[in-house]
């Protein structure tokens, strides 16, 4: 419940951000945003120190919490910061709105040898294989391929893979998809990604490729996101010492 309350808090601001009810580009202070939002101050401190960690706000001690004008110029469409899943159904977002999914295939297959490094398999495991196509509206933006050890996942079934394949790991095994270490990048498109994602044979393709670890460090998925370029957004902010 505590979730679905900052969650709803961050959407709500956000689209009162784009739909310019701030143009000074001061949020109101904390016990007014809790006094309009009927909510404890705390889920207003989770729901800013998220929107702080996304590079929607930033904090300038003394004067109050500031609306970032390069986050309004260039609206980053995923955002992988504190929440407890990283999932593409948590994370990816455009204007407020979550991706939809086509399960494109669900096979089970042996490893090949780097994914028995990846995901610390022995030669006898199995994985399962998932593609999936994301969109947004109908404009598909991601195809993304996943391999998942079965030992880990047993009982997973195709019914599932149309949902948040995290929500039903943290369900079922007690943990979330907490860490991830990813690799970005560009590379020409192949005749797949044109397809599928609707690009020209010169249009490039970005690549998300990477290993999602549980909380106890355990790899759950090695996953592969090709991404149409128009969709390749990240923002971050980086500390300077």
């Amino acid at each position: 419940m505590v979730e679905l309350i900052y969650q709803h808090i961050i959407s709500d601001l956000k689209q009162k951000i784009f739909a310019n009810q701030f143009p000074d580009m001061k949020l109101p202070d904390e016990r007014s945003l809790a006094q309009q939002y009927d909510v404890s101050r705390s889920s207003i401190k989770r729901a800013l120190s998220r929107m702080a960690s996304d590079g929607i706000i930033f904090k300038k001690r003394g004067s109050g919490t500031f609306i970032n004008p390069l986050y309004l110029k260039n609206e980053s469409v995923f955002n992988y910061g504190s929440g407890k899943n990283l999932g593409v159904s948590d994370n990816f977002q455009l204007n407020g709105e979550k991706p939809t999914v086509k399960v494109l295939g669900f096979d089970v297959m042996r490893p090949t040898k780097e994914l028995q490094r990846d995901l610390f398999l022995n030669e006898e495991d199995f994985v399962y294989k998932i593609e999936r196509l994301r969109f947004f509206d109908d404009q598909p933006f991601m195809i993304e391929t996943g391999y998942i050890p079965i030992k880990l996942l047993p009982k997973l079934s195709s019914n599932v893979l149309e949902k948040s394949i995290f929500d039903y790991v943290q369900a079922e095994l007690k943990q979330s998809v907490s860490k991830s270490f990813m690799s970005v990048f560009a590379e020409p498109s192949t005749d797949k990604d044109q397809e599928l994602l609707q690009l020209k044979p010169n249009e490039p393709v970005g690549v998300m490729e990477g290993i999602f670890f549980l909380d106890n460090g355990t790899p759950l998925e090695f996953s592969n996101m090709r991404l149409h370029y128009k969709y390749m957004k990240y923002n971050s902010f980086v500390s300077v010492e």
